[in-house]
């Protein structure tokens, strides 16, 4: 088990195989430690904690093998701009450039060059917020870029073979979950509409696959109700279709890419609101998913990351009003 009980974290398989878990909310509020977990012992140990206690912060592992940590809200309900980075050499955090903008569950993605694009989220003085920066890890700064053409928050974003991202779905100004998509361009720094999914999602999965296309699955839509089918997007001529479903509506669900391929959809909720152990595969050769194994626990909004031998590690998560410190692995 983990030393903290944690909802919500934050996890990152580091270039030594170890995977640093961090940040969260425990039955108190935002957390600021983390923790590093060994596949070769099986066992969590602290780390050096963050100069703030962040709930949903955006981590992103850098090419120098570092972490990037930004965002989140902290003790007190107040939005953070600020950043920091983790070295696994020192197992210290340490405060880096401060992002233009306060925001909250939003999406950080990793460019080819280095860099990393931050979108949307929740901001303290406009809301759902449409802009969007850049960090340089080599300077330490943010600099704005393009904004999207679309305020969303709750999305995600997937870094496509192109070198381009694609963000899509999340909550819009006044509630409403979208359906739509666009793409950014990292030579020009700008977004451009791309084709829509078939329904409205927020708080769903979406993983790039080995051949090109991104699995997106599960969520909840506009009304709130979880769903349990999925589509896939192809960059070749933009649009999405329909794939197989789950064999459960989910949201707030995590996911892992398998050595094998296909991608592993963990925990969530269902369309009642109640708290899943079940998860299912998702085998790209046939476009279709299959059961797998329950976890021993039923988790909300678990941390999910394949270790180098193959197996995934599920860690925390919640079931209201507990938040969990235990952790299993899956075996394919």
């Amino acid at each position: 088990s983990m030393s903290t009980a944690r909802g919500w974290a934050s996890a990152v398989r580091l270039a030594s195989g170890k995977v640093l878990v961090l940040g969260g909310y425990d039955d108190v509020g935002p957390l600021a430690t983390a923790e590093l977990y060994d596949p070769a012992t099986g066992k969590f140990t602290p780390t050096g904690s963050m100069t703030a206690k962040r709930g949903h912060p955006a981590t992103t592992l850098l090419k120098s093998g570092q972490v990037l940590v930004a965002g989140g809200k902290d003790a007190n309900n107040s939005l953070l701009s600020s950043a920091e980075v983790y070295n696994p050499t020192t197992g210290k955090f340490t405060k880096t450039g401060s992002m233009a903008y306060t925001r909250f569950i939003f999406a950080a993605t990793r460019l080819t060059d280095g860099r990393v694009l931050v979108t949307g989220g929740n901001e303290n003085h406009s809301g759902i917020t449409a802009t969007a920066e850049v960090y340089n890890p080599t300077t330490g700064k943010f600099t704005k870029t393009g904004s999207m053409k679309a305020a969303r928050m709750d999305h995600t974003a997937v870094l496509l073979s192109t070198g381009r991202v694609l963000i899509l779905g999340g909550q819009a100004i006044g509630g409403a979950q979208l359906s739509s998509a666009e793409l950014y361009d990292p030579a020009k720094g700008t977004f451009a509409s791309t084709g829509s999914m078939s329904v409205a999602r927020n708080r769903f999965v979406a993983v790039a696959l080995s051949n090109g296309r991104v699995l997106v699955a599960g969520g909840s839509g506009t009304g709130g109700a979880a769903g349990a089918s999925a589509e896939l997007y192809n960059p070749t001529n933009g649009t999405f279709s329909p794939t197989g479903s789950m064999s459960a509506p989910r949201e707030c669900a995590a996911a892992a890419v398998l050595s094998s391929g296909g991608v592993l959809i963990v925990g969530g909720a269902d369309a009642g609101n109640a708290t899943l152990s079940s998860a299912d595969v998702f085998d790209p050769s046939i476009g279709s998913f299959e059961p797998a194994a329950s976890m021993t626990t039923a988790r909300h909004c678990p941390a999910a990351v394949t270790l180098t031998n193959g197996k995934v590690l599920v860690a925390g998560g919640e079931n209201l009003p507990s938040h969990f410190k235990t952790a299993e692995l899956y075996n394919p």
